[in-house]
């Protein structure tokens, strides 16, 4: 199963939990449809990375969307031209979740962007020409590849470059020889690992566990003021598909993320946020899905 869908069954749990608040937060995401397909962000007009997140969160909930008008829209960006590497694997996400049927061309052309930001070790950069990959770049090139039906060479090199960015502390980062590990950085190693079936370092889901505050939410780094609603949900994605209990973290993980819900219907990204996005708003899903079994 891929990223993508790995997310998705996760989050379609998350109603257990909302209750009768699950229409509300649907209605907030439908709230985003903007008339050229897209979705808007934190500012106005569609956003492609917005657009993905609020496909993802509607599926997940079992709302229908104007397929017909968000497949216009992604089309709009063509074989992703001037994309970097996180606006790519949205524009594959959105592709695959409305439908939009590429032509060989079409999969050939995005994945040779990709490609080319292969790096040295065999991981994935954010630019051509790098010596070491990044745990991000990993996740989302695989997601790339997965979401574009296509198989990912060099899966050998991809999890051996994703294990050379282990951190000192236990955790990893997005670069090697790090003293301490990142928790969207461990997140995304340890996802990229479960789905190449790669074992997970131990130490790395103590660490990711040891990231979570007594009170609820994971915290991004060390010394960061407070948790956050992106690092509680792909810790938690992370620990599962790793097959890590949470039932330590349970309760108080469903206290945090109904702490930054809004009555409007959607999330906030942490505590000191006060915006509402697309993006947060199925992080709650995803962290509610897996909180939830």
């Amino acid at each position: 199963m891929s990223i993508r869908l790995a997310m998705r069954r996760a989050a379609r749990r998350a109603p257990a939990l909302l209750r009768d608040a699950a229409p509300r937060v649907g209605e907030f995401l439908e709230s985003l449809a903007q008339p050229d397909g897209g979705f808007r962000g934190r500012a106005d007009g569609s956003d492609l990375y917005y657009t993905a997140f609020g496909l993802s969160g509607l599926l997940a909930l079992g709302r229908e969307f104007d397929r017909a008008a968000v497949a216009r829209y992604a089309r709009g960006f063509g074989a992703g031209e001037g994309l970097d590497l996180a606006h790519l694997a949205c524009l594959a996400r959105v592709a695959a979740d409305c439908g939009l049927q590429l032509d060989d061309a079409m999969r050939d052309a995005i994945l040779a962007r990709v490609a080319g930001l292969r790096a040295a070790d065999g991981g994935f950069g954010s630019a051509p020409g790098a010596a070491r990959g990044t745990a991000y770049g990993a996740f989302l090139a695989l997601g790339i590849f997965q979401d574009l039906g296509r198989e990912v060479s060099g899966a050998a090199a991809l999890i051996a470059a994703c294990l050379g960015l282990r951190a000192e502390d236990g955790g990893f980062g997005n670069e090697p020889g790090r003293r301490a590990g990142a928790t969207p950085a461990t997140a995304a190693a340890l996802t990229v690992l479960a789905e190449l079936g790669a074992p997970a370092p131990p130490e790395a889901c103590a660490w990711l566990c040891a990231r979570c505050d007594s009170e609820g939410g994971f915290y991004a780094v060390a010394g960061a003021p407070v948790p956050d609603l992106l690092s509680t949900a792909t810790a938690l994605h992370a620990l599962a598909s790793a097959g890590a209990a949470l039932d330590r973290v349970r309760e108080p993980c469903v206290e945090y993320v109904d702490s930054l819900w809004s009555p409007r219907g959607g999330f906030r990204g942490h505590a000191l946020d006060d915006a509402l996005d697309s993006e947060y708003t199925f992080y709650a899903l995803l962290a509610l899905g897996h909180l939830s079994s």
